[in-house]
């Protein structure tokens, strides 16, 4: 067995659509898992999202799924619904991203997934969770930011910004990975299966501890969310823009001698926001382009990184030497003994027959 199939073995379904489940299951399946995603009739909307490639389906339909086998059921007939429930016998782990309610309309409420399979885990992933006034309240992540804070602290003073990529759907992607993942240990150590409720808005709504617990509850008067000086986004006279991340004393010294301002230098901790010394900066970053910014800071240990566009990043030596990127987009986040994951990067159209043999072939 490769050392990088952790999850060998571990069989998961997945009901889910879009971004924030098929992205759960994609890093299960990136570790080896084997993922059968069901989709209905008509399939996942995400196939056609955006833009298309030679094959007709949407290349970020593509990396969302990748290394898992799609079949379609219409699990509003009663061959279909058996034909799942023949799926769960033998799986680790059910995903599904229905309002709350609809799957046990379908038949599969939590009394029947346990007379199907007693150790099966459930991660039932929602907008707002499985009950509360919210629960069967239609939203997207733009709602879920809001909901939560998240949005009304990020931005500039004037005005609030959406996040991108969407920040709720992948923070509950990685709440929903890391709880099946737990689940998994305590299933494997004999306590059966578990119900995950994991909701969208509280996944986002646990990144707030900082406007929560600290002095950054308004838009750009904090020291991380544009207030100081030292921590910033500045734009060149050529319309790129760098970041500053200078935080510790000596960074934002030797930034501000690198500038050859050493009056600055005791000004870092002036009172927030620091309006006058952020439009200094401003200023003198201004005054040159972004290459020139690169050029002159880069040998500087100060915090100091150019801002990259998407189509820069496959050219960057710091990904290429980590073979983070391909060309189907990002790869797993993480080395595995010493060895860069080896992902299957297609998709494996597979028919669900009566008997559910897989049809083998055209992964890639």
């Amino acid at each position: 067995m490769p050392s990088q199939r952790l999850l060998e073995n571990v069989r998961v379904i997945d009901l889910s659509q879009y971004i924030p489940g098929p992205f759960a299951t994609r890093q299960l399946a990136d570790l080896g898992a084997e993922v059968i995603k069901v989709e209905p009739p008509g399939g996942d909307p995400m196939r056609f999202f955006m833009h298309a490639d030679e094959a007709g389906l949407s290349p970020i339909y593509r990396h969302l799924n990748r290394g898992k086998r799609i079949c379609n059921l219409d699990l509003k007939t009663e061959q279909d619904r058996q034909n799942l429930t023949r799926l769960l016998v033998g799986a680790d782990i059910l995903l599904e991203s229905f309002r709350p309610g609809v799957l046990a309309r379908l038949g599969f409420d939590r009394e029947q997934l346990e007379k199907i399979n007693p150790g099966l885990i459930h991660c039932a992933l929602s907008g707002y969770g499985q009950n509360g006034p919210y629960a069967q309240r239609a939203g997207h992540d733009i709602n879920y930011c809001a909901l939560s804070a998240q949005s009304i602290v990020s931005g500039v003073a004037q005005k609030p910004v959406i996040g991108f990529p969407p920040i709720a759907d992948h923070a509950a992607a990685l709440q929903a990975s890391i709880a099946m993942l737990a689940a998994l240990i305590s299933k494997n150590s004999g306590r059966g299966g578990v119900h995950l409720d994991i909701s969208m808005t509280e996944s986002i709504l646990a990144w707030q501890y900082l406007p929560l617990l600290g002095e950054s509850a308004q838009r750009a008067v904090s020291l991380l969310n544009g207030g100081a000086a030292c921590y910033n986004i500045y734009q060149c006279a050529d319309d790129r823009f760098v970041s500053l991340g200078a935080i510790e004393a000596a960074f934002w010294q030797n930034f501000c001698n690198a500038l050859e301002k050493p009056e600055w230098i005791t000004r870092q901790f002036e009172s927030m926001p620091q309006r006058a010394l952020i439009d200094a900066v401003a200023a003198e970053i201004g005054a040159q382009t972004g290459a020139h910014w690169q050029q002159k800071l880069d040998p500087v240990d100060c915090c100091f990184e150019l801002l990259f566009t998407p189509e820069e990043l496959a050219k960057h030596a710091q990904f290429q030497s980590r073979q983070a990127l391909n060309e189907n987009g990002p790869n797993y986040p993480a080395w595995i003994d010493q060895q860069a994951l080896q992902l299957a990067t297609g998709l494996e159209q597979v028919s669900c027959a009566d008997d559910l043999r897989w049809r083998s072939g055209g992964a890639d």
